[in-house]
């Protein structure tokens, strides 16, 4: 009866397979398109925050290269120990949050961004420390110490970068992983104070000071840490884009604004003076858009736990309807056999169990099935429990490739099924058409090869309840509903959304 091809393994997974049983006549075809790509537009979407940031750090980077010699920023030494220790505080909430999502999904990915995000805190809080102590602003350990670890950050950021490894089975991997920064931070403390001693001091004059003068360690490291800030940039924003992971999304652009914060530290360096200027209000973006990729994250989270809520809910109400409703409903069936044969009144009572039951599994299905199904899936197996029930010859021509929600999925399942019973019993059809395709927007087609009837009479009278209800029910897509009929030659329901 039916010829299946190429359904994907995913379809698979989520629903049994279909067994098809064969009549005379009737014939199934299914069309599947492969998975669609995202389109232009989606995609230049998902690169919008990540080219805008881009944008601003070439402007204000393009602007201190201009007018080197000329000051752009104010000297106030309390506002840039705000801006630091508030920025630590950002990425310390942050790591906490990343932490949280490694813990449940136990991705390398995430535990070295925690990582990174922990060295970035740890550095801010470590420069608001040290200028604040009388007789540590020489330009060595000030200079150095916070530089170090904001090296070994952009380190951690760009090996998060290209990581995809999972540690779920690892555990006591994973709790080592945990505490390792916590080491990382104590030893760099010991040996980094030394090693910054023994080097230049890297002490900056007036903002106005020349680009790229000073030590030559101190702007390699800069660029070094700006170099794996902009490949974390690049990598996550595109990932953020196959995963549709709010957090990745955000942490792209705020990665590109790190990065040409730190490019701005080589270029007037002011992040060890008492000017605020280009650099810091970059970096204070970078801090910003975290935030912003936290709180989505955040929602997100509890979107996800809401779903995960209401599909328990809607397994609980199907095992209920399940556990009673159908096995009464079927024990009343079983008991109207008992009527006697000729008694008309039995075989009506036996065809109304006979609806309610259909009605009931539906139910059950629509419940209990997972809402990730494709739509061309669901409708050829609820065609083929049409065509058994109905015992009518159903010919199918789905396109895969469409996609709608789990509410717009029970519509348009609904929409079906009142159209095939309409045809049966009201059009005596023989044969049933349903199309289901994506020209122009998405159409649903059921044609049949019936009686036909009277529209308007038939919503008129109150038999044309079901007219009614699938009109409200396209409309509610929203979408439109249209019903061609004539007497002879059959119907056509169209829903358009």
């Amino acid at each position: 009866m039916g010829n299946a091809r190429n359904w994907s393994s995913r379809a698979l997974a989520l629903a049994p397979p279909i067994s098809f049983h064969a009549r005379s006549g009737d014939r199934i075809r299914l069309e599947q398109t492969a998975a669609r790509a995202p389109m232009p537009k989606e995609r230049i979407t998902e690169l919008r925050p990540t080219v805008a940031a881009c944008a601003v750090g070439l402007i204000v980077t393009g602007a201190t290269t201009w007018r080197p010699y000329v000051a752009i920023g104010i000297r106030n030494a309390s506002l840039h120990v705000v801006l630091d220790s508030v920025g630590a505080c950002i990425a310390v909430l942050v790591a906490y949050l990343v932490y949280g999502r490694f813990i449940r999904r136990g991705m390398l990915q995430d535990l070295l961004i925690g990582h990174c995000l922990v060295f970035v805190a740890v550095a801010g809080l470590c420069l608001t420390y040290l200028q604040g102590i009388q007789g540590f602003r020489s330009g060595k350990l000030d200079v150095w110490l916070p530089l170090g670890l904001q090296a070994l950050g952009s380190l951690l950021i760009g090996a998060a970068a290209v990581s995809n490894r999972s540690l779920a089975n690892q555990l006591a991997l994973r709790r080592l992983a945990v505490l390792s920064p916590m080491a990382v931070i104590a030893v760099t403390f010991l040996a980094l104070p030394w090693i910054a001693m023994s080097q230049p001091s890297a002490s900056f004059g007036p903002a106005q000071h020349t680009m790229l003068t000073g030590y030559s360690l101190l702007p390699v490291a800069q660029g070094l840490t700006a170099l794996g800030f902009f490949v974390a940039s690049v990598a996550f924003t595109f990932q953020a884009g196959r995963r549709k992971d709010e957090l990745l999304r955000w942490l792209g652009p705020a990665c590109a604004l790190g990065s040409f914060a730190r490019i701005n530290d080589v270029l007037v360096p002011s992040r060890y003076t008492d000017w605020v200027n280009t650099s810091d209000l970059l970096r204070t973006g970078f801090y910003v858009l975290l935030l912003v990729g936290a709180t989505r994250e955040i929602n997100q989270y509890w979107s996800a736990q809401a779903g995960l809520a209401v599909s328990d809910d809607r397994r609980r109400l199907a095992r209920e309807l399940h556990d009673g409703v159908i096995q009464e409903l079927a024990y009343i069936r079983s008991e109207c056999h008992t009527i006697p044969a000729g008694m008309a009144s039995g075989n009506h009572i036996i065809r109304a169990c006979d609806r309610a039951l259909d009605e009931a599994r539906a139910a059950v299905h629509a419940l209990g099935r997972a809402s990730e199904e494709p739509l061309g899936f669901v409708l050829c197996r609820t065609t083929t429990e049409l065509a058994e029930r109905y015992e009518v010859n159903v010919e199918v021509d789905l396109d895969n490739s469409v996609s709608v929600a789990s509410d717009q999925q029970h519509a348009l399942l609904r929409i079906t099924r009142e159209a095939v019973a309409n045809a049966v019993h009201h059009g005596k059809a023989r044969r049933v058409r349903i199309r289901l395709s994506q020209d122009g927007g998405c159409r649903l087609t059921i044609e049949d090869d019936g009686q036909g009837f009277d529209v308007s009479a038939s919503v008129a009278a109150t038999a044309g309840y079901g007219l009614i209800s699938m009109r409200e029910r396209a409309l509610a897509l929203p979408g439109s509903f249209t019903v061609e009929a004539h007497s002879g030659i059959g119907s056509v329901v169209t829903v358009l959304w």
